[in-house]
């Protein structure tokens, strides 16, 4: 563990909200895939009619 004791932790960078569109996984697939080695991780979530993406530093 680091002496912070972050080690492992996720920090939020920032959330945007769109209206839902099927294909948005595919992006967030290739975000992953593409910037997994700059420490980045992208989430997504759906609620309702609308999906939410979230940028994390790992």
């Amino acid at each position: 563990m680091s002496e912070t004791g972050q080690e492992g932790k996720l920090e939020l960078i920032a959330i945007k909200s769109f209206p839902t569109d099927e294909q948005l996984y595919k992006v967030i697939d290739f975000l992953n895939k593409s910037l997994k080695e700059h420490k980045l991780m992208f989430g997504l979530t759906k609620a309702g009619e609308t999906m939410t993406v979230s940028i994390y530093e790992v």
